[in-house]
């Protein structure tokens, strides 16, 4: 078998892993040789243990992506370390680790320091002929001008030269949730080599994961262009996000249902993606890839280009939830200070236990500034890593609370019975967890609901 390391066990990382080691021949043979690596810290030790106890390392919905992790463990084919001294075995090298942005003034500034390390890490130890795919995100260029340059200082060190490896760009459409597993391997691949033989070899090994018969794999000229496709989708989904906040606020003051006007809107083939109002935008990858294209243009690129409409979604997107603190304020009718408020998932997505830039954390933060009491609950978290807060996976009684605001969409929400778990509560859907039945059998028991993107009442 092949030895394939996965450099990073995060939410795309794990996945990864239990996906390559799960790949099978014509004749039902495995394929691979799996082993990830994460750091030697106490997130990265947690994650390799779990995954060496045949678990999947983050809270999941997705059965058959636990049975693969523990099948692949049974089968020996997959287990973790923190030992970074094994690269040197690799035939394929799979990067996940993450790329970060920061902002100064306001500005966003690309943060390479961890990835380049990364990257160093590998040209230490790389033989010739073994593959590395980058599968990060990561802004156009990176490859052409960051890892290219990096590996070949480190190989040229050890008599190699660039030209001794191969090197592509292939990037992943991940989803946590009840289809995890499946969003990698039942999903389209875009990808590219910085040469033909690179490209070829990438296209091989995705052949050998993706179920291509459904799912063609798309070949771009250069790892930019590869690059470029992922952030300007992440960037595109971002803006379709923004461009509904403005119409959830003129539905509510108009008196009409944003909702039911977005499905009828659906029902047309070319404006089948059009977003529905929510609490806003959260998870790693909206609510920064967006910011890759204008920075990559002035760091990497040397060129003065404005993108005021991917920046003007970034905003928009990040006030989002402010939105759901005004329509509280008005149904309140009053101030916010000293109220009992209970706040009803933290996760950025339904099902899923990843608070990464989750818009809950806005919510609570500005709740909080406004005087609230706020209590926090999520089914798949049991610390809030950015908020500092253990929370109960138990769900707390609704009636305890003057307020109560459903945030995500979990399934554990949609199943409570409004109507007595809430009795005595004023209730905000802000991201249309609650169905026709369970608002108004609450509504007849005489709790106020009020939903984000419908009028009061509706």
């Amino acid at each position: 078998m092949k030895k394939v390391f996965i450099q990073g066990l995060g939410f795309v990382g794990s996945a990864m892993a239990a996906a390559t080691s799960i790949a099978r021949d014509r004749d039902e043979n495995l394929l691979y040789d799996v082993t990830g690596i994460d750091l030697d810290n106490k997130i990265g030790k947690e994650r390799v243990n779990a995954i060496n106890q045949g678990k999947f390392p983050f809270s999941t919905t997705d059965k058959t992506l636990e049975e693969s992790m523990s099948k692949a463990s049974s089968n020996g084919n997959l287990r973790a370390t923190t030992n970074q001294n094994l690269y040197k075995e690799a035939d394929i090298i799979i990067v996940d680790i993450p790329l970060d942005i920061d902002y100064l003034d306001e500005k966003p500034v690309l943060e390479f320091k961890k990835f380049k390390s990364a990257i160093k890490t590998i040209g230490k130890q790389i033989s010739a002929k073994t593959l590395i795919i980058i599968e990060t995100t990561v802004p156009p260029g990176t490859c052409e001008k960051i890892v290219i340059p990096t590996l070949e200082n480190e190989l040229n060190k050890r008599d190699m030269s660039i030209d001794d490896i191969f090197l592509a760009h292939s990037y992943e459409r991940v989803m946590p949730g009840e289809d995890y597993l499946a969003s990698i391997i039942n999903n389209w691949r875009v990808f590219s080599g910085f040469n033909d033989e690179s490209a070829n070899r990438c296209e091989e090994f995705l052949e050998t994961i993706i179920n291509i018969n459904d799912f063609p794999l798309t070949r771009l000229s250069s790892p930019t262009e590869s690059e470029t496709a992922k952030v300007m989708e992440n960037t595109y989904r971002a803006m379709n996000i923004a461009f509904i906040d403005e119409w959830t606020k003129f539905g509510e003051k108009i008196g009409i249902d944003i909702f039911s006007v977005t499905k009828a809107i659906r029902m047309r083939p070319t404006h089948s993606n059009i977003r529905y109002p929510g609490l806003g935008v959260g998870g790693y990858c909206l609510t920064k890839d967006p910011t890759f294209a204008p920075a990559a243009a002035e760091q990497l690129f040397n060129v003065d280009l404005s993108f005021p409409l991917s920046q003007m979604a970034v905003m928009i997107n990040n006030n989002m939830p402010l939105h759901t603190v005004d329509r509280l304020s008005s149904i309140i009718d009053g101030t916010l200070e000293g109220k009992n408020i209970l706040v009803c998932g933290v996760s950025y997505r339904q099902d899923v236990g990843d608070t990464r830039y989750s818009p809950s954390e806005i919510l609570v933060k500005t709740l909080i500034k406004k005087g609230a009491t706020v209590t926090s609950h999520d089914p798949y978290i049991n610390f809030w890593v950015e908020m500092d807060q253990e929370l109960s996976r138990e769900i707390p009684s609704g009636s305890n609370y003057d307020v109560i605001i459903m945030a995500v969409s979990h399934n554990a929400y949609k199943k409570l019975n409004i109507a007595t778990w809430a009795k005595g509560s004023t209730v905000i859907d802000a991201n249309m967890v609650l169905s026709k039945n369970q608002i108004e059998e609450a509504r007849e028991s005489g709790i106020r609901v009020e939903s984000i993107g419908r009028a009061d009442g509706l």
